[in-house]
């Protein structure tokens, strides 16, 4: 494809995407139809009113036009005052009525999009978690949401009864005199247009950039504070700063430059509007001149002149204000139309787990953007209550088995059953609610340890807390705390050592009382005596539970019923240590000596 054509491509997709920002938002004024209407109804009626304020001036400067002693319309003066005045008063309550209304459809619409877009990132794939920053999608996501309430101010309340406006003036002024009224209509039609091209094809252009660049820098922020402890243990705060620099940089090079196309595009919208002014004005003396118009009509058309001056003024900067809001919300769109790469069936069946019987039947799977299977026709049972360990060399398909049992990932072929249940048939939710995990480096929640202990049986009572901490060997340091079980652990747990971590995480495993235990390795970096009470606990923790073990130090597994060793996603050796260590050639066997001459 050339050049041309890319961009043609290019321009096409992002109006389409312009158009599907505006249906999206619409949709979501259409759940809350009553602040809706409140607000169309109350911008309508001050827009009504707003026409109808100059046509009753020209009749008053009519009445006036006489000495009152000699006039006999001083009634309709009066009456024309009295009608002025309540025009007046119903434009302020007309506004007053969509001002209400469109705090309460703006706040809906926001707490609406907020809580549906952090639901479905929550959703999207393990990979997409992994390779996005977190900074950038808070950006995305709270940037998008406060894009509505601009979005919804500008539209609602600013531009569509500007519009209206001008259509009805428009019409009146042609209802008067039709040479005034199609002038009006032309010049209006063509200052739209120009504003129109302007901002979607300057100005929008570099807000785009500009946005992308904003993500970026709350990803360097997030990133940067978020491995804090990192940066100190290399005394690299400076080189942090001069990265973040960098990214401030590009971000106030694209910032600025579309800051300065919104002030040219605003000036060339302000000349426009100048030359319409005075086109109109030189219209109505020239009706005067041609006797055509006395000093009421000539009084009407000039303010009219002036009101309709300022609304197209407020039109050309209501259409920037919606491009930026629109450009605000494209990625918010974007990441609305990202579908996770694992969906729950149509129909999904209850689930339970009973034993804990663990199944891989011609299981087939490769990592999304990878050209070779991790695992090509796998089939291994896991019987229920037996503690399985899984060895191997690093990227063999250790952990690959256990996100695949979580169901992290879409398998290229066969099935994964529980209890003979395909996992497939459940929700997701439901699958990962009867495995309990012990990861290697436990990820805590920065709340406090109750929560965190809790996490995976949200009704708990205070009781059935402290009684987990008891079994993992948690309770002794959590009650040495000033704050105890209220304690809040830092972001991720960095308050805690790691063998605190650990405690924490095992007891969290205890609440959830699931027949299925998976559990990285948790003591390799641990000290002897952090390892012995973490090895307590976990034996503790094994009693009673199907039990798949992955394990980094063979020593861990000797006491396990049964270890498959993996070798390039093939599970090679199956069986107990004494067994497999009997094996001359076996893989188990020298993987168990190298680590025996390490130690």
């Amino acid at each position: 494809m050339n050049t041309s054509s890319s961009d043609a491509v290019s321009t096409v997709r992002r109006q389409n995407l312009f158009v599907d920002v505006l249906k999206f938002v619409m949709h979501r004024w259409l759940d809350f139809p009553l602040p809706l209407w409140i607000t169309v109804a109350g911008v309508m009626v001050a827009t009504v009113l707003d026409v109808l304020m100059p046509v009753l001036a020209g009749r008053l400067v009519s009445d006036v036009a006489e000495p009152a002693a000699q006039s006999a319309l001083a009634r309709d003066a009066v009456w024309m005052l009295f009608a002025m005045a309540a025009c007046g008063v119903g434009n302020v309550l007309g506004k007053r009525a969509a001002y209400l209304g469109i705090t309460h459809l703006t706040t809906q619409v926001m707490h609406k999009i907020g809580a549906e877009a952090f639901a479905r990132v929550q959703r999207l794939s393990t990979d997409w978690h992994a390779n996005t920053f977190a900074g950038s999608t808070v950006r995305r996501l709270t940037r998008g949401m406060w894009a509505v309430d601009m979005l919804d101010d500008t539209l609602l309340l600013m531009l569509i009864p500007e519009v209206c406006l001008l259509v009805l003036t428009t019409l009146v002024l042609a209802w008067h005199w039709l040479f005034m009224g199609v002038l009006l209509g032309v010049l209006s039609i063509l200052f739209i247009a120009v504003s129109c091209i302007l901002t979607l094809r300057y100005v929008a252009p570099s807000a785009r950039e500009s946005n992308q660049w904003d993500s970026r820098m709350g990803a360097a922020l997030a990133d940067a504070i978020t491995c804090n402890a990192v940066v100190k243990a290399f005394g690299a705060e400076q080189r942090e700063e001069q990265r973040l620099e960098e990214v401030i940089g590009n971000w106030r090079t694209h910032t600025r430059q579309t800051w300065t196309r919104g002030t040219n595009s605003a000036g060339v919208q302000n000349l426009l509007v100048t030359l319409m002014r005075l086109a109109l004005a030189g219209a109505a003396v020239w009706l005067w001149l041609q006797d055509l118009a006395g000093p009421g009509d000539v009084a009407y058309v000039l303010t009219m002149t002036f009101l309709v001056q300022g609304y197209l003024r407020d039109i050309g900067q209501q259409v920037s204000v919606v491009q930026r809001s629109v450009n605000e919300m494209e990625e918010l769109l974007e990441l609305w139309r990202t579908e996770p790469s694992v969906k729950d069936a149509a129909i999904v069946q209850p689930f339970k787990t009973q034993e804990g019987v663990i199944r891989f039947d011609h299981v087939s799977f490769q990592y999304p953007g990878q050209k070779k299977q991790i695992f090509s026709d796998l089939n291994v049972t896991i019987a229920a209550g037996s503690r399985v360990g899984l060895v191997g060399p690093s990227g063999s398909g250790k952990s690959t088995f256990t996100k695949l049992l979580q169901r992290l990932y879409e398998l290229g072929g066969g099935r994964i059953t529980i209890d003979g249940v395909d996992i497939a048939t459940i929700s997701q939710s439901a699958l990962r609610s009867e495995i309990a995990i012990v990861p290697q480096e436990p990820m805590l929640f920065h709340r406090s340890l109750a929560d965190n202990i809790a996490y995976g049986c949200p009704d708990a009572t205070q009781a059935d807390i402290e009684q987990a901490a008891r079994l993992a060997n948690a309770s002794d340091f959590i009650d040495r705390l000033p704050e105890g079980y209220k304690t809040l652990v830092g972001e991720r747990g960095v308050k805690l050592s790691g063998g605190e971590r650990q405690r924490v995480a095992i007891a969290r495993a205890f609440l959830a009382n699931t027949a299925i235990l998976v559990m990285d390795e948790a003591t390799a970096s641990l000290d002897s005596q952090s390892e012995a009470l973490v090895q307590e606990a976990m034996q503790r923790l094994m009693q009673g539970r199907t039990v798949i073990v992955i394990a980094h130090r063979l020593a861990t597994v000797v006491d396990l019923d049964r270890i498959l060793v993996f070798e390039r996603g093939h599970i090679v050796e199956d069986g107990a240590h004494t067994q497999l260590v009997r094996k001359p050639d076996g893989l188990y066997r020298k993987l168990y000596e190298l680590q025996s001459l390490e130690q």
